[in-house]
């Protein structure tokens, strides 16, 4: 990376990547082929995305708790759970080719289209969530499996984790994808731990990338308060399926 234009394509990227992994997910697989295509090698460019990944999910939080969202200490308990599954999945090696990975996660996020499209919606008086005793205990069991994932590369955990806390601890979107940031932040600052310590970061790389993320999380955050969950539902459903096509028919 020598060029300055390649700077700019970094925050115009990391704007577009911050937006959509706050209010839905799988904007990773953005930034990781363009990281690639910029030169670095795939576990540098994984590595490096941690470090915007970080930034933008605190940027979120913060964004979320600006406008009084936050499920603390909730968010705490899941996020702790996912650091153990994350510093796994941050050294595993899996041995799968990447079509067929690519094609694997595309048949997973047409389920969650699926899924969001036609499950029965959850009406507004039955959102009595569910964050303690046995619920808390299943969802902390359940985040140590998706920070295991979410070590590994990260891209498409959003769908998952909006999921899990929606129909499972029946919280709405809203604080759902407030959940989901803090708990993400938690977990990929473990990961991130591991790939400094393997030298797998480019500092300058990924705190350009992180300047776009954070501006673009900030803005999502705030915003998607604002328009509620009909906003998020239908931003969620588009987004899954345009990453969907792409792994599927562009790898």
């Amino acid at each position: 990376m020598e060029a300055w234009y390649h700077y700019l394509l970094l925050v115009v990227v990391g704007f577009t990547v911050g937006f959509i992994n706050t209010v839905a997910g799988g904007a990773s697989l953005i930034s990781l082929p363009v990281l690639i295509w910029l030169g670095l090698p795939p576990a540098v460019a994984n590595g490096t995305n941690r470090v915007a990944i970080v930034l933008q999910t605190a940027m979120a939080t913060a964004g979320f708790r600006s406008k009084g969202v936050s499920t603390f200490p909730f968010n705490i308990y899941l996020g702790i759970s996912a650091v153990a599954g994350s510093l796994i999945g941050a050294y595993i090696a899996v041995d799968i080719s990447g079509e067929l990975f690519n094609r694997i996660l595309a048949i997973i996020m047409v389920a969650v289209v699926l899924v969001i499209a036609f499950k029965p919606g959850i009406r507004a008086g039955d959102l009595e969530e569910r964050l303690t005793g046995k619920y808390l205990w299943a969802g902390c069991l359940a985040f140590f499996f998706i920070g295991i994932y979410g070590g590994f590369i990260n891209a498409g955990v959003g769908f998952i984790i909006i999921l899990f806390l929606h129909y499972f601890h029946r919280m709405n979107l809203v604080r759902v994808n407030a959940t989901k940031v803090a708990v993400v932040c938690i977990y990929t600052v473990a990961a991130l731990v591991v790939f400094i310590l393997n030298d797998k970061v480019v500092w300058k790389v990924g705190l350009v990338l992180a300047l776009g993320n954070m501006l673009g999380a900030w803005v999502s955050s705030r915003f998607s308060v604002r328009q509620g969950d009909g906003y998020i539902k239908g931003f969620l459903i588009a987004m899954v399926l345009v990453m969907a096509v792409k792994l599927w028919f562009f790898t």
